[in-house]
């Protein structure tokens, strides 16, 4: 599910891609209070291995999401959604780092608005 919303990451030599979509977008707000919280939360872990099992949670869920939706639009091809086990044992603390960049992009994507001029030009000129 390679489109606008989504961000691609590899884990374990297998490509994945994260989106975030509007389930997401709920368990973040469970967990955390919302988008805008994420980052503070994130970065205010009490130790290293919270902070590991925060960004291994985030990177799960992120990931799931590409896989739930290819089953909800190909119920006879489903596919295995990835545990948080399987995140921790296919992935290095230095990977999950890089993965930084990816989670940002995917929120970025999915939280992005896009805006559309129209072409009439005399409804996008001043009013004087």
């Amino acid at each position: 599910m390679a489109d606008e919303r989504s961000a691609p990451v590899r884990i374990g030599g297998k490509d994945y891609q994260m989106i975030l979509t509007t389930r997401a977008t709920k368990e973040i707000a469970k967990r955390y209070g919302g988008l805008s919280n994420l980052g503070e939360k994130l970065m205010k872990a009490e130790n290293f291995e919270m902070a590991l099992d925060e960004i291994v949670w985030l990177i799960t869920l992120l990931v799931n999401q590409s896989v739930l939706v290819h089953n909800l639009q190909n119920p006879e091809d489903k596919k295995e959604q990835l545990s948080e086990e399987a995140v921790e044992l296919l992935t290095s603390p230095f990977e999950l780092a890089e993965y930084k960049n990816a989670i940002m992009d995917a929120m970025f994507r999915g939280a992005k608005r896009n805006v559309v001029s129209e072409e009439d030009a005399s409804k996008n000129a001043e009013v004087g």
